[in-house]
């Protein structure tokens, strides 16, 4: 293991008890084998980490879809790895520990609100899949949702019981959402977040009868989509979710945190919008605190100019190149009737990796915004505007100077029209 990966892991264990307050920590059981006993060991709901009550009594009571359960966590941590693969917080799991994600989800941030909605989304389409294939004896296909057919279809096939999946979802992942505080409330929206896009993307699926593959008589059902299409859709959502702040009002049960968004000249979120209340870390460096393991070493795409770039995604301190050879298969030839034969050719590839920040190294970020902005009139017309905006932007990235808070030190200076440019510097300084 690289040594600095092995400090943040040692740092990560010293901070274990506070990590495992921070998020569901059950969500553990996904990386685990576990999970694929337990409808055959019912005594193993005793052994998931960090149920609550509510949990432990659903996980008893319907042991049978516990399974897909543990999948659809699986699924959605999946699904958070492949959207996140060219960022610079990629989703990574940690082995062997309960806290799966380690600290990052500690913070209300941004990536806690995708987590959390990944989370209960993957839950309630392992579930839905699963009663369609008929493994549970609890729920089935849906019967209710069918209405007259179509012209030129009929129903047939078995739809999909979204709705009972999502009150899977609901029961079990909203289980110890019921404190009075801010994060209670963010997790619960954002979880139902997750769930509604599962309900929003049901469509007709159909399927054709007939001689030759003619279409004389068509059968569709409801069905789920791709569960890519869902982290495609949230991962919009992330790019784009709305900036809480707290409030407490005082209730009969005592005081209470209710979340308001930060800023009214943009429009409210609602149910579909994610939303978080703390700023994100720039995870440019290892920082055991945050949980951020840096993004040295990491693969960055050199012709892009996006989050995935070498500029961006290196923060500035440059990149490594080498070669590298790859076998893959070529020449390939079709031969009547039927195989295919191919010869295996030797290709070799450049390979761009971020540099780590040596001691005397200068962050050159700034000057990689500002040829960025040579390509947008728009993007340039708010370098030039507000040059004290890129000194910022570059100490935020680079971790290392101290700088005033970029959105108060703007938003007198930059009109609306500017908001493009500010968006992704927010984004990526984490405010």
């Amino acid at each position: 293991m690289e040594p600095h990966l092995l400090g943040l892991l040692l740092g990560l264990l010293l901070c274990g008890t506070r990590v495992l307050a921070g998020y569901p920590i059950w969500w553990s059981l996904a990386l685990g084998q576990q999970y694929t006993s337990l409808g055959s060991q019912p005594l193993l709901c005793g052994s998931i980490p960090g149920l609550v009550p509510k949990q432990l009594r659903f996980c008893r009571n319907y042991i049978e879809i516990m399974p897909s359960v543990a999948e659809g966590v699986k699924l959605g941590i999946q699904e958070c790895q492949h959207q996140f693969r060219g960022r610079r917080w990629n989703c990574t799991t940690i082995d062997d520990s309960l806290a799966i994600f380690g600290p990052v989800l500690d913070k209300a941030t941004r990536e806690s609100a995708f987590v959390h909605a990944i989370a209960s989304a993957g839950v309630a389409f392992a579930v839905t899949r699963s009663c369609a294939e008929g493994t549970s004896t609890i729920c089935g296909c849906d019967s209710h949702h069918k209405g007259p057919p179509g012209e030129g279809w009929k129903w047939g096939g078995c739809s999909e019981d979204a709705d009972f999946g999502v009150l899977v979802s609901r029961e079990f992942a909203d289980a110890r959402e019921n404190r009075p505080d801010a994060r209670s409330a963010m997790n619960k929206h954002n979880n139902e977040a997750g769930r509604t896009t599962i309900l929003d993307h049901m469509h007709l699926k159909c399927k054709c009868h007939g001689l030759s593959g003619s279409c004389e008589v068509k059968t569709c059902w409801w069905a789920q989509p791709d569960f890519r299409a869902i982290g495609d859709f949230l991962k919009d959502k992330y790019d784009s979710a709305s900036e809480m702040v707290v409030e407490k009002h005082r209730e009969s049960r005592g005081w209470v945190e209710t979340l308001r968004a930060k800023y009214a000249l943009f429009k409210p979120p609602t149910e579909r919008d994610l939303v978080y209340y703390e700023n994100s870390p720039n995870f440019c460096e290892p920082n055991p605190e945050t949980g951020s393991f840096g993004t040295r070493d990491r693969t960055c795409n050199v012709t892009s100019h996006g989050i995935d770039g070498c500029d961006l995604l290196c923060c500035g301190r440059g990149h490594n190149t080498r070669t590298e050879k790859r076998k893959e298969k070529c020449h390939c030839i079709f031969h009547w009737c039927c195989y295919v034969s191919c010869q295996e050719c030797i290709r070799i590839y450049d390979v761009h990796t971020c540099k780590a920040l040596g001691t005397g190294e200068v962050c050159g970020w700034a000057d990689s915004l500002k040829s960025y902005g040579k390509q947008d009139p728009e993007l340039g017309s708010a370098l030039s505007i507000r040059q004290q905006g890129i000194r910022t932007v570059a100490r935020c990235t680079c971790g290392k100077l101290p700088g005033p808070n970029p959105p108060a030190a703007w938003e007198a200076s930059l009109p609306l029209s500017h908001l493009k440019f500010l968006t992704p510097l927010w984004m990526v300084c984490g405010f």
